[in-house]
């Protein structure tokens, strides 16, 4: 079975712009290239994900995320990063179009994304980590069984610990290099 580094898409791996799906628009953060090499030179798959909750809403196709995505695969490439995988949850409960509208088990804050591709790809769980920006993205990786890091801006007045011990991140990290060096120490 094989390690992976679940990475969320918006904030986390590229700047957050809210329903963004055109690839003029799509940045990386600093430090993904460093952190992310590291990480692919240590054996672990890089598997991106990410909630669209626009499609359900009607806001873009589901198609139209491929757009991104491919740009953000570009971005990768052209330094030497390449992504193993994919997984979209384009479901809302709230949503407009019917086919999306539903309450699922692959939007985080639960684990079927990650479960998902745990089949799909032969990876590991436990041996695992999932990137977020939020606490759902750490949410649905303890669920999940993985390890967790927490990327925010601003490390000294970010998270709120929360008493829920399944929200609780295994560590807090201001971009993604600082969190391959601490995975990296960290992993087996």
């Amino acid at each position: 079975m094989n390690k992976a580094i679940f990475i969320n898409k918006d904030g986390t791996l590229i700047k957050d712009v809210p329903n963004n799906v055109n690839p003029k628009f799509v940045s990386l953060n600093e430090g993904v290239i460093e952190g992310l090499k590291l990480l692919q030179a240590k054996g672990f798959y890089l598997i991106l994900i990410t909630n669209q909750e626009g499609i359900a809403y009607g806001h873009f196709k589901e198609q139209a995320v491929l757009g991104a995505v491919y740009r953000v695969e570009e971005l990768l490439k052209f330094k030497g990063v390449y992504l193993d995988g994919f997984m979209l949850c384009p479901h809302h409960p709230n949503g407009k179009v019917r086919k999306y509208s539903v309450e699922c088990d692959c939007r985080t804050p639960k684990p079927g994304l990650l479960i998902n591709a745990a089949k799909k790809y032969n990876l590991d769980l436990k041996s695992s980590w999932i990137m977020g920006n939020r606490l759902d993205d750490i949410e649905a990786g303890n669920l999940a069984g993985c390890h967790t890091v927490l990327i925010q801006k601003e490390v000294a007045t970010s998270v709120d610990t929360e008493s829920d011990e399944v929200r609780k991140p295994g560590g807090v990290f201001v971009d993604i290099e600082k969190a391959a060096e601490f995975i990296v120490t960290h992993s087996q």
